[in-house]
């Protein structure tokens, strides 16, 4: 009679196992969705930062080769993405495109400076390191000033800094959240098996006997809980780049293959351990508790 359970639970097993993949999976799916929207929230913040302009408004009289030659050596410094040289000519004729006017023609003479415009890497683009490259620009004999909208880069490191401090505390609540869902969908599963765990003790096998295949099973079900998930994920990455095409642009494939291995790495520890936890219960469990 100690047989009938055994085998009524490893019928019961198979079901259970598809369902704590499906379950796991779905955890892992919220997981990692949020996973894309924090890789994304960083990507999107590093192109407003890097789309401020710095312009470097030169005196009147500068000749052009001195302005060539500043716009070289600032080009190779880190904080640079991206440098142009406008002069008064160029500035003009896109003051001209931009509003629809031909002040030249009104004024006879061009009051517009030659500029140097540098759109800087996103970790330089904020007051303080702004402040310091600021003061070693103006050191230039033929530099005028420096003008960039200030009010919008405080602005948005600030909105930036809040926004990361949310997201940190939804990633942690969700983090735990995941973990205990995880843990006892597999607890669940788990539970069906009790009969058949306990026989097994109870003819003589090892604790390590009786939990390696399940800790085996636990490993592979994590697996494929993530492979969905990742499945899933990428579904929503298609989704999106139809919708919003420029999306696509700002992608970090790097960022996001770490995303999927962190996704299967957490699947199957997870798995494992909520999975060994449960055998090693009903172990120590006497016969009269499994009821």
């Amino acid at each position: 009679m100690a047989q009938q359970p055994g085998k009524s639970s490893s019928k019961k097993s198979k079901p259970s196992y598809l369902y704590s993949i499906i379950g796991v999976a779905l955890v892992l799916f919220l997981l990692g969705t949020l996973g894309l929207i924090v890789i994304h929230a960083n990507k999107l913040s590093e192109f407003f930062k890097e789309s401020i302009e710095i312009q470097v408004i030169l005196r009147d009289n500068v000749k052009e080769e001195q302005a060539i030659a500043l716009r070289d050596s600032i080009a190779s410094r880190p904080y640079v993405k991206s440098i142009e040289y406008v002069s008064k000519d160029m500035a003009a004729e896109r003051f001209k495109k931009e509003f629809g006017e031909d002040f030249i023609t009104l004024l006879q003479y061009n009051p517009l400076y030659a500029s140097i415009n540098i759109k800087g890497n996103a970790p330089y683009v904020n007051p303080d390191s702004l402040k310091v490259i600021e003061a070693n620009l103006t050191q230039q004999s033929i530099v005028r000033e420096i003008s960039y909208q200030r009010g919008l880069v405080s602005k948005l490191n600030e909105n930036v800094r809040k926004i990361g401090l949310v997201i940190l505390s939804i990633c942690i609540l969700l983090s735990l959240v995941v973990i205990v869902l995880i843990d006892n969908t597999i607890r669940l599963a788990m539970f069906s098996n009790r009969f058949l765990i306990k026989t097994m003790q109870m003819v003589g096998a090892t604790r390590w006997f009786i939990a390696k295949p399940f800790d085996l099973r636990s490993i592979i079900n994590g697996a494929l809980s993530a492979i969905l998930a990742i499945a899933g994920v990428l579904g929503i990455v298609y989704g999106a780049d139809q919708l919003l095409p420029e999306l696509a642009g700002m992608r970090d494939y790097f960022m996001m293959a770490v995303l999927f291995i962190g996704m299967i790495i957490i699947g199957i520890c997870i798995s494992l351990v909520s999975t060994h936890r449960s055998v090693m219960k009903y172990l120590r469990l006497k016969l009269d508790d499994l009821y």
